[in-house]
């Protein structure tokens, strides 16, 4: 049972901030719903958007402006966080790209971090929270994200063939175990088991994916300071061969901030508007 603590009207609809207590991470979790004016007329399909380092669920939330196109097209948005808060481990709040804040959205099996388990916080347990609120379609859900979230959306759509209608990403980390966050994160969580690794990595995951043609929208900037080190969109593209309906799309001069989400959004929106209908 989820409890609202704010409410904000927008666009004719309302931001709702909700916690719990996760019994997955064994913390309290906070996430963010929007639900659009139609969502009180009936209930909506759902649109997961999983945030990026260092993020909360008020990013998206607070800078996209992504709730006009949601409250045109009548689609709820829900943003959980990035990571469990507040476990007290040695060395969780040490660095921005391991530990708060970045969660990785996998299972973590190292002992000292086998609360992070933000893979199955998002596929499972906060989807039976969402139940308990009113307006929400859940038989019809996408999933997006950005960096860290973007790599999230992609791995539990390839897991998870059947789980969602559609999924895009903004600049999203998709080869993980080739760059430097992802192995960062990896070998923490998941210890030096490259074969675990392959199973959080979204291209290791397509080179053997056999289900459905999955339907994915991919934004890149190519102004973007993390483009060839971290991001490198066309390994996965490479990987996908026609195995996905796969669109990248190369954002001339567009860089890794918000800016560049705010101005493509809308278009992401739309996408999983059409498969969801």
């Amino acid at each position: 049972m989820a409890s609202q603590v704010q409410c904000n009207k927008l666009f004719g609809g309302f931001v709702k901030k909700f916690t719990h207590e996760s019994k997955v991470l064994g913390c309290k979790m906070t996430f963010s719903v929007y639900l659009p004016p139609a969502a009180t007329q009936k209930a909506v399909p759902v649109v997961y958007y999983l945030s990026g380092l260092t993020c909360t669920d008020d990013n998206v939330m607070q800078k996209s402006g992504a709730q006009r196109k949601a409250a045109e097209l009548g689609l709820a948005l829900v943003a959980p966080d990035t990571s469990p808060r507040g476990l007290g481990i040695p060395g969780e709040d040490d660095a921005y790209d391991f530990g708060t804040g970045a969660g990785f959205y996998l299972n973590a099996t190292q002992e000292q971090w086998k609360r992070y388990r933000m893979y199955d916080y998002v596929l499972q347990e906060l989807p039976q929270v969402l139940g308990g609120i009113e307006g929400l379609d859940l038989t019809k859900s996408s999933i997006m994200g950005h960096s860290m979230g973007g790599h999230g959306a992609l791995i539990m759509a390839l897991k998870n063939p059947g789980s969602f209608r559609s999924v895009s990403a903004f600049a999203p980390i998709v080869n993980p175990s080739a760059v430097p966050w992802g192995q960062k994160a990896f070998k923490g969580y998941l210890g030096d088991d490259k074969e675990a690794w392959a199973q959080y990595d979204a291209t290791e995951l397509v080179k053997d994916y056999s289900g459905r043609k999955q339907a994915i929208l991919i934004d890149q900037g190519t102004g973007d300071d993390f483009l060839n080190k971290q991001l490198q969109p066309e390994v996965f593209q490479e990987a996908a061969g026609d195995k996905l309906a796969l669109e990248l799309r190369m954002q001339e001069g567009y860089d890794h901030s918000y800016y560049t989400i705010a101005t493509f959004i809308a278009d992401h929106l739309a996408f999983h508007a059409k498969h969801l209908q």
